[in-house]
């Protein structure tokens, strides 16, 4: 296995009623909710590391830090971008920036950042998870 700082990868979506605090039930108002803007950060970690895992390794989510900038309406293209910082053990690190592209022209071009975070996880054995999982 080789899990070293600098793996990478995205997650892309356009945001639809689905993905809303309101449908969310984080809130009442028709943008990207935060519980969905945490799921694509912690796709995007997964993914980041899925071809480096050896088989039978997963990794599962142990603690997350978001800050939720900028909203974003159903329609609006938001890509995620998820990066391994930190490597201890088992223990992974990653930190993780949610941009929403804008249309081109003024006043700005480029992507305007929705959030951004860490992400903790930690590797384990998937067999071995689920079956504890299942007898606590």
């Amino acid at each position: 296995m080789t899990l070293a700082p600098g793996l990478l990868s995205f997650v892309q979506i356009v945001v639809a009623d689905t993905d809303t605090a309101m449908a969310m039930g984080s809130g009442d108002v028709p943008v990207l909710g935060t519980p969905r803007l945490l799921a694509l950060a912690e796709a995007a970690a997964v993914a980041a590391i899925g071809p480096s895992l050896e088989s039978g390794l997963t990794s599962v989510g142990t603690a997350a830090a978001l800050e939720h900038k900028r909203p974003s309406p159903v329609g609006a293209e938001v890509v995620v971008e998820a990066e391994l910082t930190e490597v201890d053990g088992r223990r992974l690190v990653f930190r993780f920036i949610a941009r929403q592209k804008l249309p081109p022209g003024p006043p700005d071009d480029e992507a305007t950042v929705v959030g951004a975070g860490t992400l903790e996880r930690v590797l384990v054995d998937r067999e071995q998870f689920v079956n504890r999982a299942r007898h606590e």
